[in-house]
């Protein structure tokens, strides 16, 4: 019990110019148990990561100097230490808003006005998912759980989940953490096709605010950055994805990575 009670709290950082929101956050993430600090300008939110570490990021696209997206994609460009969830908090919800804030690296989108119970539940979702390691499929003969392992290799593929580095065919691409996420989940059973609501389930925690189109995007980007070695992220129509053992021809119902997924 005296281990457990010298955990440290885990952290948030709340990015919001609304005195009223961002105190109303920070007073119930405090009764959480969280610690809690605010900031109201981007960079002012960039200059107190580098001291405050936050686990997760409440980050409000409209702010007064730099936008919420530019401010994300600033989190995700850091190449040291470990990088914090992000839940976007904006009124636009539009699904093109929601789109560009998962391409540029949001774990979460959540439009004003919302609940705080909802909010907390999201909260407690991605921190969960930061940092607990995703179960073995029972009789999977693929690799070990790749949450045990600093580095999981898959043909040309080759990630170290320590260092967030991921390399194919000996290159090294720049992922998210989503697609950090997305990638370790499928190279856990390497071969076998996973569902879009496994996908979704498993990679973002829960799916309500999350579409199918959201998942080919960022199918998409990965193959993209992949290059030659596209194909090894197989699209079985319909159904879901694969991560492919090795190159070889598309099986029946198997998209070539040319194609739109």
């Amino acid at each position: 019990m005296v281990e457990a009670s010298r955990r440290p709290l885990p952290r948030i950082l709340i990015v919001e110019d609304e005195v009223d929101i961002s105190t109303s956050l920070a007073y119930s993430l405090k009764a959480m148990g969280y610690e809690v600090q605010v900031a109201d300008r981007g960079e002012a939110a960039l200059e107190a990561l580098a001291s405050f570490r936050a686990d997760l990021v409440l980050l409000d696209i409209m702010l007064p100097d730099i936008s919420g997206f530019d401010v994300c994609r600033r989190i995700r460009a850091a190449t040291s230490g470990v990088q914090p969830a992000v839940i976007m908090l904006t009124a636009k919800s539009q699904e093109l808003n929601r789109v560009a804030g998962f391409e540029v690296g949001a774990d979460d989108y959540v439009t004003k006005p919302f609940s705080i119970r909802e909010l907390m539940l999201r909260i407690d979702a991605r921190l969960k998912a930061r940092r607990l390691p995703a179960e073995p499929v029972p009789g999977s003969k693929g690799l070990k759980n790749p949450e045990d392992e600093a580095r999981v290799k898959v043909g040309p593929l080759e990630i170290d989940r320590a260092e967030h580095r991921v390399f194919v065919s000996g290159e090294e691409i720049r992922v998210s953490p989503l697609e950090m996420r997305l990638l370790l989940f499928l190279v856990r059973t390497p071969g076998k096709m996973r569902t879009r609501k496994e996908l979704l389930t498993e990679v973002w925690g829960y799916h309500p605010e999350v579409s199918s189109r959201t998942l080919d995007t960022h199918v998409k980007r990965i193959r993209d950055k992949f290059g030659a070695s596209s194909d090894l992220i197989q699209t079985v129509r319909g159904v879901g994805y694969r991560l492919a053992v090795q190159a070889e021809p598309a099986a029946p119902g198997t998209a070539p990575s040319g194609r739109k997924a």
